[in-house]
């Protein structure tokens, strides 16, 4: 097992998170991969070796373990744990390839950048983190449904009857420790579904965000765009008001022709 690596990929997915999702990462890499890897493996290493059934029949124990257990819980949980935790790997991917466009565009623009911060969840990397989330929660889902129509149910029997062929009659078969399977069981299908609901609140948490952020954007704009037309009408008013007033070469022109007219007045009556 290579700690260091698993170590890398923890922190490189937890640095692009929100505290939804490093309460996730938390959940996925504590309560159930190490749980998986130190507990659930040595409780399902003996599932095959100590199943018993009641007959003597060549081939009807390997007959009846195939049909009470199709696919064994260990592998399926395996299964999971690699296709849940793929989908966060897309934000880190999406991250590298800004960082590298980024780089690419700051060396041919002088030291001038493309993003002003590559890991911000703006854009396609919104889009990207919120797809990741769909992705993790329908993953787990599926899982769980999948665990749930092959056993009907998260029960662990302790009796279980066979009757196939090469069986002689029915017979009962036996599991190894169903009571510390059954434990175990029901505690990654909690898991699993305490996953699915913190996926689902950090989803409802980057739209809530989302929509905030373009509600006060409008607000802004709103605002803008009324402080713009108080100016517009007061540049207008001003105008208005400077028009009405008195022209200085309107009124130097009647004050000339008053005079003109007073000097012609004497001059009328001499003749």
């Amino acid at each position: 097992m290579n700690w260091g690596g698993l170590q890398s990929l923890l922190s490189g997915v937890n640095k692009y998170s929100t505290v939804f999702g490093r309460v996730w990462l938390s959940m996925v890499f504590v309560f159930r991969f190490l749980v998986f890897v130190v507990a659930a493996q040595r409780v399902w290493a003996d599932e095959s070796k100590d199943f018993v059934c009641n007959t003597a029949q060549p081939g009807c124990v390997n007959v009846c373990y195939d049909h009470i257990f199709p696919i064994s819980h260990i592998r399926l949980w395996a299964l999971q744990l690699i296709f849940v935790t793929c989908p966060s790997l897309m934000v880190v991917a999406h991250v590298t390839l800004r960082e590298e466009k980024d780089s690419k565009y700051s060396a041919m623009h002088e030291g001038s950048h493309l993003y002003t911060n590559p890991g911000k969840k703006r854009g396609g990397l919104w889009w990207t983190y919120l797809a990741s989330l769909i992705f993790k929660a329908g993953f787990d889902a599926t899982f769980l449904y999948i665990l749930y129509y092959v056993y009907e149910g998260y029960d662990m029997p302790r009796l279980s009857k066979c009757s196939l062929e090469p069986c002689p009659n029915t017979v009962d078969c036996y599991i190894s420790r169903p009571t510390e399977k059954k434990i175990f069981t029901i505690f990654m299908v909690v898991s699993s579904a305490v996953c699915i609901l913190i996926c689902i609140c950090e989803m409802v948490y980057l739209i809530y965000k989302r929509i905030q952020k373009l509600i006060r954007k409008k607000v802004v704009e709103s605002h803008e765009t009324t402080l713009l037309t108080a100016r517009r009408s007061r540049s207008k008013s001003t105008r208005s008001k400077l028009s009405v007033r008195e022209d200085p070469t309107n009124t130097a022109s009647i004050q000339n022709l008053c005079n003109v007219m007073t000097e012609a007045a004497p001059s009328e009556k001499k003749k």
